[in-house]
């Protein structure tokens, strides 16, 4: 005997909408295949504090530029999409720069972590394996 499913998909009228205005990702398809109220429920939230009013249009942009270009994000579609919103609302290049440059130092933290790492294993190894001296 086999079952049928009488679930229906729930409404997803914040992934719609996303969808109809271009700014929907695919790699958020799978896990909106997989739970679509889930999904909504995400992007509704992510979505708040830029639907509230509180920050102008063009700060958003700024925001959404810094996030898709950080080093732990790198989405090239959102970077291009936010510039170019960012520069219809008036922002100029001295602006969107700065944005970038802001969030270029992120990736410090490799350096922040990497470096005393590096330092304390050269130390252990001359520790350990003492050069001789000529």
């Amino acid at each position: 005997m086999t079952e049928t499913s009488t679930e229906t998909k729930p409404a997803t009228p914040m992934c719609d909408q996303l969808r109809k205005i271009g700014q929907w990702n695919a790699a958020w398809d799978p896990f909106y295949e997989l739970d679509p109220a889930w999904t909504e429920k995400f992007m509704t939230m992510g979505l708040a504090p830029m639907q509230s009013g509180v920050l102008d249009a063009k700060t958003i942009e700024f925001i959404a530029i810094a996030v898709d270009a950080s080093c732990t994000h790198l989405y090239d579609p959102g970077v291009r999409r936010h510039i170019r919103q960012a520069l219809a609302l008036g922002a100029t290049q001295e602006e969107i720069t700065a944005v970038l440059q802001c969030v270029s130092v992120l990736g410090i933290h490799t350096m922040s972590l990497g470096a005393p790492i590096l330092l304390e294993e050269l130390a252990a190894q001359r520790r350990r394996d003492p050069i001789p001296q000529p």
